[in-house]
């Protein structure tokens, strides 16, 4: 039986690279397709998988906050902003106990939802569970890949696979970081020279929306996938 889990949604950036559409307003709500960003993403955690949801906010925190209000979403107010990893441990008491979810916003994807694939793929023996793709399945990415997936699952840093910006983590070893704001890299890191790091690919396909050229791709594989 696949478990559940808390799903942490990464909402608090400032979304620099998008500039000047987030001049007014934070990243997460930003339109792709006549829906945010932020609505695309929650969209993907409406599966038995998920057992309750929270977002973190900062920049335009009250956008978001208004955006949410008539949603079962809690949110984690950070200020100052914390990065990944600083930001999911300051939201453990909204998430509860036990490996949790995380999922970039600033995504759309065509294919299977990415958290049952994950949830579906997460063994007891793993720290971290990161999901990446191929390039050749990727659009508005910019720059090489992260990882690359070794025969027995587990992940050594490598520009052959892209991460996708979703997770199953266990959030257990967040405390062993000293400062109060960091990125999940720095986890990823211990997890690995433990053994604890793994990965999976996805089957679908993905487009980064980091920046305004890439809402025309992320719109074109949109429509690709109604076909």
């Amino acid at each position: 039986m696949t478990d559940r889990f808390a799903v942490m949604l990464f909402a608090a950036g400032r979304g620099t690279r998008m500039a000047p559409l987030t001049d007014d307003r934070p990243k997460p709500l930003v339109a792709v397709g006549g829906q945010t960003l932020l609505d695309h993403a929650l969209a993907l955690t409406a599966v038995p998988c998920v057992s309750r949801k929270v977002v973190n906010v900062h920049y335009f925190g009250e956008m978001i906050r208004h955006h949410l209000s008539d949603q079962n979403v809690a949110i984690s107010t950070e200020d100052p902003l914390l990065e990944t990893g600083g930001g999911l441990r300051h939201a453990l008491p909204l998430l509860g106990e036990g490996p949790v979810m995380t999922l970039n916003t600033d995504a759309i994807w065509s294919g299977p939802n990415p958290l049952t694939q994950l949830a579906e793929a997460w063994r007891p023996e793993m720290e971290a569970l990161l999901l990446l793709i191929p390039p050749t399945q990727v659009k508005g990415h910019v720059g090489a890949g992260d990882f690359s997936i070794g025969p027995d699952g587990r992940l050594t840093r490598a520009p052959d696979l892209i991460y996708t910006g979703a997770q199953v983590i266990r959030t257990d070893r967040l405390g062993d970081v000293a400062e109060s704001a960091f990125s999940l890299n720095v986890v990823w890191t211990a997890m690995a020279a433990r053994g604890g790091l793994f990965g999976m690919t996805y089957t679908g396909r993905w487009c980064d929306v980091g920046r305004p050229e890439s809402i025309p791709l992320a719109q074109m594989l949109m429509e690709s996938a109604d076909v």
